[in-house]
């Protein structure tokens, strides 16, 4: 069993990949909501939605969210009516959000409806909010704090973050299944996702750093690749938060739990100070730009992190 965290596009991305190379049923993806917001009355849920469109084989794969083919006519009546209609939300879009609003407004949690939501698009594999309570990411600015999609679409992140405020999701609870997921995988794998606003929020539930630290193997897959981020903010915070923009700077993020980390090739003169830290690193192709590149990449991980347990496993016995 197999157990990602995981925040939008390149998690999503290599959940796609490792549903190809593992059976997905051994596969628990944990998403971070500390991105979710309420627009028009709707309860949104940006990256466990490209999840689950991801797995259900729908997503945009040129924007990388939403669904294929989607139109936009009911946001433009929006705009027409005055509506401040600027975060993008499909019209095929807009029946999830209809369906998980109208669900949490009967009383279900956010995890017993992401499960209804899988099970209506026969997604095999098992995805989980981080927290059934609303723990919004915040990020502060020099023109203020913000809540996290007005800075990252809105704005287009052109503000310089000076600090991410976690403190809702200090303040939750893990949902059901989460911290289980962690402790029963034979490996828990941090996705290619930004370490701040994606991963960061999950580790700040309490319990899972706890979880991960009793863990069997735990890998984590860079998203920088050449000092640069390969969708997203992550090395300008990297920058702004007071790291080095590059993959050592999240080996070092992680250090705290991590066995393996997997650096890209372009990047292979980090290896030998990042093992100086004690993490093992593999030295892979980590972009994902096909079919074959995003199950390449997983077969690596998997297959490294294989090796790690075997080896454990011996020692043991």
């Amino acid at each position: 069993m197999l157990t990602v965290l995981a925040g939008g596009v390149g998690a999503a991305k290599f959940v796609d990949g490792l549903s190809a190379v593992v059976p997905p049923e051994e596969i628990t993806v944990i998403a971070n909501t500390g991105d979710d917001a309420s627009f028009h009355g709707l309860h949104i849920s940006p990256d466990m939605d490209t999840i689950i469109y991801t797995l259900a084989g729908i997503i945009d794969r040129e924007r990388g969210w939403g669904v294929a083919g989607d139109t936009f006519e009911c946001l433009n009546a929006l705009r027409m009516l005055g509506e401040d209609a600027w975060f993008q939300l499909g019209d095929r879009d807009l029946a999830m959000h209809l369906r998980r609003t109208r669900r949490l407004h009967e009383g279900a949690t956010l995890s017993e409806v992401t499960r209804e939501i899988c099970d209506s698009f026969h997604i095999r594999s098992r995805v989980i909010p981080m927290t059934d309570a609303l723990a919004p990411t915040l990020i502060r600015t020099a023109e203020g704090t913000l809540p996290f999609q007005e800075y990252f679409v809105k704005l287009q992140q052109r503000l310089e973050v000076l600090e991410i405020d976690l403190s809702a999701a200090r303040a939750s609870r893990p949902a059901p299944g989460v911290l289980e997921a962690i402790r029963d995988s034979d490996a828990v794998i941090l996705a290619p996702s930004n370490p701040f606003i994606s991963i960061g929020p999950i580790l700040a539930i309490p319990g899972v750093g706890e979880a991960l630290r009793a863990a069997s193997a735990i890998a984590a897959v860079t998203p920088i690749v050449g000092g640069k981020a390969l969708k997203g903010p992550a090395d300008r915070m990297l920058k702004s938060l007071g790291f080095e923009p590059s993959a050592g700077a999240m080996a070092k993020l992680y250090r705290d739990f991590l066995d393996l980390f997997v650096l890209d090739r372009k990047d292979e003169y980090l290896k030998p100070s990042i093992e100086r830290s004690g993490v093992r690193v593999l030295v892979t192709d980590t972009i994902m730009n096909s079919a074959a590149s995003k199950q390449n990449l997983a077969r690596s991980v998997v297959e490294a992190l294989q090796r790690r347990w075997e080896r454990g496993h011996h020692a043991r016995t």
